[in-house]
């Protein structure tokens, strides 16, 4: 199973809201003070530290939820969200890269349709990468939200990333949200997990395949995933169910799942097995789909703050090996 730890930073990180706060810091540029003063002492280079803190501004369009106009259920979001265009276009790019691909999978244990669906949703098979100065909005989310801590970690780790990795403050691109590169990761993550996978001496999650892929394929191995078991199945319930069994804080095994009714979606019986815990997942309410998702379910959700964003990636993936 994967570590409480991961599950509560997935939770932290994606069910909090980004508020203004006033009371606390009233003024960006004593708060960038702030922030170098917390860099040095977290071992961040002191002249590292201060050149790149003269360069920030405040950034208005920082979002950790970046709104948009979500439909209501999965069944008007999937098909906005993976449109037959991205999923003919992942089939293609999963043959045109198929050797490099296998070689990864091979590496890490990750299947490669799982690596091409992160790519595809999370950056558009690369279109999407970050646009915005990482640096500044990094400093402004934590200036302007509740996840003050989480962001200041980030902000640190970026600075890391400049000072350890090679990378350029001007390389350093984000999303409005913080994440980096192809695949959408944070700046911890790439501390810890990037891959100079075309061996060219330097990160480059950007504008390098290789790079961005193994990275990927790098943190999803080492945070445990599972390359014998898959994402999660859909099923559905026999009979009414409690409220408080579904989401991803509570988990059972098959074998109880179906003395609750759960049934696969065929309706037949579950698999006879008590050898893994799962969790049961109703996005749209109880008149919705209803889902048991495993361990590898909870590592791709890492990238994404809702449910029905999750669920577009694990089915790209299942329409990817079709």
């Amino acid at each position: 199973m994967i570590p409480r730890i991961i599950l509560s930073v997935f939770f932290y990180f994606f069910c909090s809201h980004v508020v203004m706060a006033e009371d606390s810091h009233h003024n960006f540029d004593d708060y960038l003070l702030l922030l170098q003063q917390k860099a040095i002492a977290a071992g961040v280079n002191q002249a590292i530290a201060e050149r790149n803190i003269a360069t920030i501004k405040i950034f208005k369009k920082a979002n950790l939820n970046p709104s948009v106009d979500q439909p209501k259920t999965l069944e008007d979001f999937i098909p906005q969200a993976v449109p037959e265009i991205t999923v003919s276009t992942a089939r293609a790019m999963l043959l045109q890269h198929e050797s490099k691909l296998e070689q990864l999978s091979n590496t890490y244990q990750v299947q490669s349709r799982f690596l091409m669906a992160l790519w595809g949703i999370n950056s558009r098979f690369g279109e999407q990468p970050g646009r915005f100065p990482g640096l500044s909005v990094l400093a402004s989310l934590a200036y302007k939200g509740d996840e003050e801590a989480f962001y200041i970690a980030e902000f640190i780790a970026a600075l890391k990333l400049i000072e350890q990795k090679n990378i350029s403050e001007d390389a350093l691109l984000s999303s409005s949200s913080g994440a980096m590169g192809q695949m959408q990761m944070m700046p911890s993550q790439l501390l810890k997990y990037a891959v100079d996978a075309d061996k060219d001496g330097r990160i480059d999650v950007w504008n390098s395949m290789d790079d961005a892929f193994a990275s990927l394929a790098n943190m999803l191995h080492q945070q445990g995933w599972q390359s014998g078991s898959t994402w999660g199945r859909q099923v559905k319930p026999t009979m009414a169910l409690d409220p408080g069994l579904l989401g991803l804080r509570v988990n059972h095994t098959f074998v109880q799942w179906q003395a609750y009714g759960i049934r696969r979606f065929n309706g037949a019986d579950l698999p006879q097995r008590s050898d893994m815990n799962v969790f049961l997942i109703a996005p749209d309410g109880s008149k919705g789909r209803f889902y048991l998702v495993y361990d590898n379910f909870l590592l791709l959700h890492q990238f994404n703050p809702t449910l029905h964003d999750t669920l577009a990636i694990t089915y790209l993936s299942e329409k990817i090996k079709q």
